[in-house]
């Protein structure tokens, strides 16, 4: 069985980059089948790949782990030209923290993607989810998007409840990622620190931080996807023109 799942854009179509997807907590490759074929219909090359193991016992040893199957991920799909850049990283909940935390401790920049979105950040406060029911509710109103995660029997129940560990939460909130960065966050979301993401935010030079009306932890796939996604393939637009927003509005009655 492939480690990896793949989506292609269009036939005839020039490859606009490549996107690496890391699910979070609990959570298998097909959760983002969705949000990967859409980013894929725009022409980008989407690689989702399986969620960190985040050993609390051994931080920096799961950051290290995790940053060679990330580098692994990524050169895999290079074609005859090599891997098409921009390269970015899209990571959720707990692929969030691993991709902030890896990017504010990397000093190898070889190795470092271009941007990274960063969906679904989880706070440093501990939550309790509880029964399949309540962590649905958490995660998620899209009625798809739950039937997707009910019926999936690899989906690890009860996830959401497992403690970051709490020293890569700090690296990921305090950490200089480097590059333009994409902040997405339901403002109905349980598990989030808006106060923590609007510090981030602001303190890193290149960050945008956009928060989903309605969206809950999920927030890649949530009933918002659609917006969500044309979010992300915005700024990916953007930053292949060096984040100068390619529409302004000038007026606007709504």
């Amino acid at each position: 069985m492939s480690e990896y799942t793949d989506h292609h854009g269009p036939d005839g179509l020039r490859t606009r980059g490549t996107i690496i997807v890391v699910p979070g907590r609990g959570e298998t490759r097909a959760a983002y089948t969705r949000f990967g074929r859409r980013l894929a219909a725009d022409a980008y090359r989407v690689r989702v790949i399986d969620a960190p193991d985040l050993d609390a016992d051994d931080p920096a040893g799961s950051l290290t782990r995790f940053g060679a199957r990330l580098a692994e991920a990524v050169e895999g799909t290079a074609g005859q030209d090599g891997v098409v850049r921009p390269v970015v990283l899209v990571g959720a909940d707990t692929g969030a923290v691993a991709v902030a935390a890896l990017l504010g401790g990397e000093d190898s920049s070889d190795r470092r993607p271009d941007a990274v979105v960063l969906a679904g950040l989880p706070g440093h406060a501990a939550t309790r989810v509880g029964a399949w029911d309540h962590e649905l509710d958490v995660r998620t109103s899209c009625p798809a998007h739950r039937a997707t995660l009910t019926d999936d029997p690899l989906i690890r129940r009860g996830s959401l409840d497992d403690a970051v560990p709490d020293v890569l939460l700090t690296a990921a909130y305090g950490g200089d990622i480097g590059v333009p960065v994409l902040i997405l966050v339901g403002d109905a979301d349980p598990l989030a620190d808006r106060d923590a993401l609007v510090r981030t935010a602001t303190s890193l030079p290149r960050a945008r931080l956009s928060v989903v009306r309605g969206a809950h932890h999920d927030v890649l796939n949530d009933l918002q996807h659609r917006s969500v996604a044309a979010e992300t393939v915005t700024f990916l637009e953007t930053l292949r023109d060096d984040l100068v927003p390619l529409i302004t509005v000038r007026s606007s009655a709504w």
